[in-house]
């Protein structure tokens, strides 16, 4: 992503942040970016995740992006894992970042266990292309909304790099959100 794409997104991850994981998000000022971040190639698309270690296997990644308004988009389904179109998701170019929520009002969703992989734990990604590539997860960060790494998760890499984020820390009931996120480094193998 060059560097004339980034303000769209950090104003997108901001807004991703602030708000809870299961709530459409308002971008800084309430507007829509003036430009979206670039779309990779629908063929490098991922369409299925897999990661033994916590007993994840969906074959429905959802495509996320940009609401008409402005929010970022989020998975529609608390069981279902969406990929941030706006990410590189092919391979040598950049992070392919994968969200999902910790649980809903029902009980745990997609990515309750994300807290329990530990480095070396190994990730499957299925591409729309036919391609299959594994990640091994390098290390684990919990951090407050506020302090979000959005650089160091959605930035820029020569690297073929995976990122899966979901929520973390206390449930703020007043904000109806968790005050932290929780994620997920991996590296490919």
């Amino acid at each position: 992503m060059g560097l004339s794409r980034l303000p769209a997104v950090v104003v997108l991850l901001l807004g991703l942040l602030l708000a809870g994981c299961a709530a459409p998000v308002p971008t800084a000022g309430g507007t829509p970016p003036a430009a979206g971040p670039a779309v990779p190639d629908a063929g490098s698309a991922p369409v299925s995740v897999r990661v033994p270690a916590i007993g994840v296997v969906r074959d429905d990644v959802q495509r996320l992006g940009l609401a008409a308004d402005g929010t970022a988009e989020v998975p529609t389904d608390f069981e279902r894992v969406g990929w941030f179109a706006g990410g590189a998701a092919r391979a040598g170019g950049g992070p392919t970042v994968l969200l999902g929520h910790v649980d809903s009002r029902t009980g745990p969703a997609v990515f309750y266990r994300l807290r329990d992989l530990r480095p070396g734990d190994l990730v499957e990604l299925s591409r729309a292309d036919g391609t299959t590539a594994r990640y091994a997860v390098s290390r684990t960060e919990q951090v407050a909304k506020d302090r979000f790494p959005t650089f160091a998760v959605f930035g820029a890499t020569a690297d073929d790099v995976l990122r899966l984020v979901t929520c973390a820390g206390a449930f703020d009931r007043g904000e109806r959100s968790y005050t932290d996120n929780l994620v997920v480094h991996a590296e490919r193998v």
